[in-house]
């Protein structure tokens, strides 16, 4: 059976930084329904067997008119990502969706710990969107961890919600020199968060080679593989 597919007009399309992109679409048909944290796989026709598939999270939670934010990074020689770039408002984008399980937890009775690695902070800033839309129940961190300061996604968004709301924390990373130094940056601000400290509730994306070691190290720490909520992009 095929893949039930939509058809949505692109609104709009600007540059977030020098190497990441911000595309708002509206749906043809009735707005869609989806939990923040989701994604839906855009249909590109694009590639030696074209659609090409691309899976892309929404960065804002739905409105009632049914706009949907994606944001994306642009990859030097990738396919999708450059066709998407060359979008301009009129154009139109298939796509199917939303798909994902990486959405907040029912019962929030622990601190949220979420921790991203790039682009893969866009489901997140959904997430805080919803949280944040009220007075949260418990405490939320973010570490959030980019190639450059300049790259550093949302970065005046979350200082000022740092500011705003003292049940939030914000904890930006530079990491220039790739995976491996994303990891271990990271681990030394969590390993004093989360050794011999209450648990709280995990929350990771970004690439496999970026989110498996965080998952390991919250393992080692005594947490159960279901209780670290995990979402990778590669």
């Amino acid at each position: 059976m095929a893949e039930p597919t939509q058809t949505a007009i692109v609104l709009s399309s600007i540059e977030l930084t020098s190497h990441v992109r911000q595309l708002v679409l509206l749906q043809k048909e009735s707005p869609l329904s989806f939990q923040a944290g989701q994604w839906i796989s855009l249909k590109l026709p694009v590639g030696t067997r074209p659609p090409l598939n691309r899976a892309y999270s929404m960065a804002v939670p739905g409105t009632e008119s049914g706009e949907l934010t994606l944001v994306f990074d642009r990859v030097d020689g990738g396919i999708g990502s450059e066709y998407l770039c060359r979008l301009k408002a009129g154009d139109e984008v298939i796509f199917s969706g939303p798909h994902g399980h990486f959405v907040l937890p029912t019962t929030l009775d622990k601190e949220l710990v979420f921790v991203a690695r790039y682009t893969g902070l866009v489901p997140i800033r959904c997430m805080l969107k919803i949280l944040f839309a009220k007075t949260p129940p418990l405490s939320v961190l973010v570490i959030a961890v980019g190639p450059r300061e300049d790259e550093l996604l949302f970065h005046q968004e979350l200082l000022t919600l740092a500011m705003t709301h003292s049940r939030f924390r914000y904890l930006p990373l530079v990491a220039a020199g790739g995976e491996q130094q994303a990891v271990d940056l990271t681990l030394t601000m969590l390993q004093p968060l989360i050794e011999g400290a209450p648990k709280v509730i995990p929350m990771l994306c970004g690439t496999k080679a970026f989110v498996r070691p965080l998952r390991a190290f919250f393992v080692d720490a005594g947490y159960e593989r279901k209780e670290v909520k995990t979402e990778t992009y590669d």
